[in-house]
């Protein structure tokens, strides 16, 4: 696989990263959603796992491309999703709720634009 091609994959599986949250936290309303039912916590779960995988993505990127893509998005803080990733892998159990909901709320749906555009201008 070209360096060309494993690019396009990891945009192309962040992107359905960043759908997952957005089906998995449509049903939430307030952050106690996340915490008032085994539901609730299964859903934060999930959406840490992609969160996870978002970051690692972010990763991968930057080590792929030697930095060079994801600086011309400046629009995106990448340090902060790579972050994330590394906060909810090794301190889960003082995972804050209130954050993964922000993020879920307000960042998910600008991330996923900027990917999907990052892939129309590498085709």
């Amino acid at each position: 696989m070209s360096e060309q091609e494993l690019v396009q994959s990891i945009l192309e599986q962040m992107i359905l990263s960043c759908e997952r949250v957005e089906k998995r936290f449509s049903a939430i309303q307030t952050i106690n959603d996340f915490l008032d039912s085994e539901e609730g916590i299964e859903k934060l779960d999930a959406i840490c796992m992609q969160l996870i995988a978002l970051g690692e993505s972010v990763k991968n990127l930057d080590k792929i491309t030697h930095k060079t893509l994801l600086s011309l998005y400046p629009q995106i803080v990448w340090s902060e999703v790579a972050g994330m990733r590394d906060i909810i892998s090794h301190h889960y159990f003082d995972l804050n709720a209130e954050i993964v909901f922000d993020v879920c709320q307000n960042y998910i749906k600008a991330l996923k634009a900027i990917l999907r555009s990052i892939q129309s201008n590498l085709k």
